[in-house]
């Protein structure tokens, strides 16, 4: 399997890295020259990886097209391809449902949705794909796992919830900021509250739910019970299922 890959990202990028390092039977990729400097440092890194002469050079040379563009591009960057109707397409463009892409990417008809974590690039992220699809499961179940959704709505939900993952980095940067705000150095407090958080990935591996854990690490009468119930009396848990719904129609093109 040739796999091309069209706009070289971040999440492009974790997709090559978790394909091609330390792999001995690592698969031949082409990338497109749109992000040149990480397309030719990708290709420096792997030898079974090369830069195309263009986007179309990626599609003519590939079994399976993985489209990462940004969802303000895509209609431009496809609406330029011709790609053939033996090709598989997955996109990894946010908000860009099936029905927007086939009518971009005719005559190929096989298309699914992806949507990737950074950590596939270490082999442990797992990738949402909407509809259920062979090649997509082929190519993500080594990278960390896939979960196949048959309902659009479903894989909707599961997306939103990507939106997240900055608001987590600022919530681990407002603590690491209150320690360095008492003059502790910042990358001592960095170094810290990393390994705080990293190491709670841990408990997270079959465990029940996260409402069990939250009642474990809340020892009556101690800090976690009390810093939880003033988060809770904040309304801040609150407005992040308010967001989450914000984001859910956002994705289905109902909400701004």
């Amino acid at each position: 399997m040739t796999y091309g890959v069209i706009g070289v990202g971040a999440i492009a990028s974790a997709i090559v890295t978790g394909l091609c390092e330390e792999v001995d039977d690592a698969p031949e990729v082409l990338l497109s020259p749109r992000n040149a400097e990480t397309s030719a440092s990708l290709a420096e890194r792997f030898a079974t990886v090369d830069v195309a002469a263009d986007n179309q050079a990626v599609v003519d040379g590939a079994d399976v097209v993985i489209v990462c563009v940004r969802p303000e591009d895509a209609a431009t960057v496809l609406t330029e391809l011709h790609i053939p109707d033996d090709r598989i397409v997955l996109s990894a463009v946010a908000g860009v449902s099936i029905e927007a892409l086939e009518p971009l990417v005719a005559p190929a008809t096989e298309i699914a949705l992806v949507t990737p974590l950074p950590s596939v690039g270490r082999r442990d992220g797992i990738t949402l794909v909407h509809p259920p699809n062979p090649a997509a499961r082929e190519l993500f179940d080594p990278l960390g796992g896939t979960i196949e959704l048959a309902d659009a709505e479903d894989y909707e939900a599961f997306s939103a919830t990507t939106a997240t993952i900055a608001a987590y980095f600022r919530y681990l940067g407002t603590i690491a900021d209150w320690l360095t705000s008492r003059e502790i150095p910042a990358s001592e407090a960095m170094k810290y509250v990393a390994a705080a958080f990293a190491s709670l990935a841990e408990p997270t591996r079959g465990a029940a739910s996260f409402e069990g854990l939250a009642r474990e690490f809340a020892t009556p009468g101690g800090y976690n019970e009390q810093f939880l119930s003033e988060l809770e009396e904040s309304g801040t848990y609150e407005q992040v299922r308010v967001s989450l719904d914000r984001m859910f129609e956002r994705s289905r093109g109902t909400g701004a």
